[in-house]
């Protein structure tokens, strides 16, 4: 008998975080290593990407605890984990934690800047779990117990086999209402149906403001090279003040901070205005955690106003070209998620898809996004000087753009921007 098993996760921009004084490095460091190898998968064609790295991580982290044998293993490498992965639960737990402590923080800034008349929009940030299990599943106790205390999973009973399209239509609601509307059916028409056994949601949303917002009133057309191609005439927001700067082979990189500087966006520019490829060519995790650490120099920056709402994308084929096959059961019978339920020699768990979805909007006052990943798992039966003008940073062509964590280093959405219309 086939038994279909739904992990989600719905991941979003952060801008804000705390200092953890627990160990999230693991996590952080393994989520820039997916992300590198997800962009230069993904990234084809001249087209705008957006993707959370984040997301997509935690999602597979949290089904990675469900697995055991050689399953475990090539998951392990394919997520960039330690031989010794017992801590990476916890850390993902710590990563979490900074999140949440962030719009703590934010609103306190916010108090103390209100009493001298200044700005005082904290984060608004939403992080909620939930396990949507079917009633009568067996699953181990020691899988629900690891994902309760490290990801505070609340349990919710549903009956997938009497009615699958009403479960995920509720399911589908709840992402909605914890991203404020803008991840909408996540989980596709017909993936859930009366074998499915498990749908383990982890939702959030940000809104996050600058740390000192662009003018409207500077935004003004200037052209920018869609696609690496002619000059078109779009809303260019421009601002002079002091930003993370650094010159590279081949690109610039320039950071602006978000309200409480734990929380950056991040650009990274070709020279040439169709060196895009040639840029993403020389990404690596490391280049990604220098950037995180870039000196403060006085830029006067022309960034592009964008909004990207990309369709759900399937991820399985670009996991598997990883090297994360028997985790999809290939070759068939291979797929060991024993630490999660039971298995038989002829009912056992594997993961059939894993569907992405994202949301990005970035303008005069900050950054508001949403993402959303869903892993698809079926049980088979098988000195004084004159002060030097500052440097402009003109983004008028496609450029790779990053939410990045300072003190981790580790960036919760990559893409990049072809085409800002």
């Amino acid at each position: 008998m086939k038994r279909l098993l739904i992990l989600q996760l719905f991941g979003a921009l952060v801008t804000a975080m705390a200092n953890a004084t627990t160990n999230f490095d693991l996590a952080a460091k393994a989520t820039n290593g997916l992300a590198v190898d997800l962009h230069r998968k993904l990234a084809t064609h001249n087209e705008n990407l957006c993707v959370s790295p984040y997301s997509i991580e935690s999602a597979l982290a949290m089904t990675f605890a469900g697995a055991d044998g050689d399953t475990r293993a090539e998951m392990a490498r394919v997520l960039h984990f330690a031989s010794d992965s017992s801590n990476v639960a916890p850390s993902f737990a710590s990563l979490q934690h900074s999140l949440e402590e962030m719009s703590v923080k934010t609103a306190e800034l916010g108090k103390k800047s209100k009493e001298f008349g200044g700005p005082n929009e904290p984060i608004t940030l939403n992080i909620a779990n939930r396990l949507f299990a079917q009633k009568d599943c067996d699953f181990r106790q020691d899988f629900l117990a690891l994902v309760k205390q490290n990801y505070g999973a609340a349990f919710e009973p549903m009956d997938f086999t009497a009615n699958p399209a009403a479960a995920a239509q509720h399911i589908n609601k709840w992402v909605a209402d914890q991203t404020r509307d803008k991840i909408r059916d996540l989980i596709p028409e017909n993936a859930l149906n009366k074998l499915t056994r498990l749908v383990l949601a982890n939702a959030l949303y940000l809104k996050a403001a600058w740390a000192d917002a662009f003018s409207e009133k500077t935004t003004q057309p200037e052209s920018f090279h869609v696609r690496g191609g002619a000059p078109v005439n779009l809303p260019m927001m421009r601002k002079t003040a002091r930003f993370g700067y650094a010159k590279r082979q081949g690109f610039s990189a320039v950071s602006v901070p978000y309200v409480g500087d734990d929380l950056q966006f991040l650009v990274l520019l070709p020279d040439e205005v169709n060196g895009l490829s040639a840029a993403e060519s020389k990404l690596t995790a490391d280049i990604l955690a220098e950037c995180a650490k870039l000196q403060a120099q006085d830029i006067d920056l022309h960034l592009p106003k964008f909004k990207l709402e990309p369709p759900t994308i399937a991820l399985a084929e670009t996991l598997q070209a990883l090297g994360m096959k028997s985790a999809f059961d290939i070759p068939k019978g291979s797929a060991n998620f024993d630490k999660m339920a039971p298995r038989k020699p002829n009912d056992y768990l594997y993961i059939s898809n894993v569907f992405h979805k994202t949301f990005i909007a970035v303008d005069e006052q900050g950054t508001e996004a949403a993402a959303a990943t869903a892993v698809v798992m079926m049980r088979a039966t098988a000195i004084a000087r004159p002060k030097p003008p500052p440097i402009q940073v003109k983004v008028d062509r496609p450029f790779i753009y990053a939410i990045q964590h300072v003190p981790s280093g580790f960036c919760l959405f990559l893409g990049r921007v072809t085409d800002p219309r």
